[in-house]
């Protein structure tokens, strides 16, 4: 039995969804504030965390980032329910390393599905610690023991969902990739939302990559369908 993390200021919304995970058969711990939360998230080690970001003293972000430096709580996958809908607000979240990001209201039904995705994605562990080689293509070097992409001899990390885009696109490298299948792959599952979500990461993605690759671009977007990988570095700006 999987064991989730909920830290809600709100306790209405906390025992909501207390109920409903118990209901599909999780075993649910609780926090009304982001302090009590962290200190739970030590102590339990729980499988999955559900975070509030608007709370009172210390915020989601700052949770969310004190579990992220944390050598026993680093890898725990983390969503974020917030009323916030902006895209800056998301590409802070996922700077820190939060894997998923839900916003308020949500359907139930939906918070369920991505639980679901997510710890089947992990397993308890990123996919990319599943992929065990160096894998080239062109100019680019995915290094999986640091999460690293390597241009010409040049290094940065990423986060292990943005090694998961990137690895996707390599594989199918010099082929489309659309949206759908990224967030399927990547997240295991399919939402409205999808194409915003992936852009957030593919600009972080991007930028990350710029400070390495000497002005050359290797994500192209194609328009209403999705992003490919042109490993020589001549992708469309």
């Amino acid at each position: 039995m999987a064991k989730i993390l909920v830290i809600d200021d709100d306790e209405a919304i906390n025992e909501l969804i207390k109920v409903n995970l118990e209901l599909a058969f999780y075993k649910v711990i609780t926090a009304l504030d982001g302090n009590k939360g962290y200190a739970l998230a030590k102590q339990e080690l729980p499988d999955l965390i559900i975070l509030d970001v608007m709370m009172p003293e210390v915020d989601g972000y700052t949770v969310a980032k004190r579990i992220r430096e944390n050598e026993e709580t680093k890898d725990i996958p983390i969503i974020m329910l917030t009323a916030l809908n902006m895209l800056q607000n998301k590409v802070q979240g996922f700077n820190i390393g939060v894997d998923d990001y839900l916003c308020k209201p949500f359907e139930m039904e939906e918070l369920l599905v991505r639980i679901k995705a997510l710890l089947k994605r992990t397993n308890n562990i990123p996919k990319s610690f599943a992929v065990k080689e160096v894998l080239t293509q062109g100019d680019i070097t995915l290094i999986p023991e640091t999460y690293s992409i390597e241009i010409n001899g040049q290094q940065v990390k990423v986060t292990p969902i943005e090694f998961d885009i990137v690895n996707l696109l390599m594989q199918n490298y010099g082929n489309m990739v659309s949206s759908a299948k990224i967030l399927n792959d990547v997240w295991g599952y399919s939402a409205d939302d999808a194409v915003e979500t992936i852009r957030v990461h593919m600009r972080h993605i991007r930028t990350k990559i710029d400070k390495i690759s000497n002005g050359k671009k290797y994500i192209e977007t194609i328009y209403g369908g999705g992003y490919r990988l042109v490993p020589d570095g001549s992708a469309k700006k």
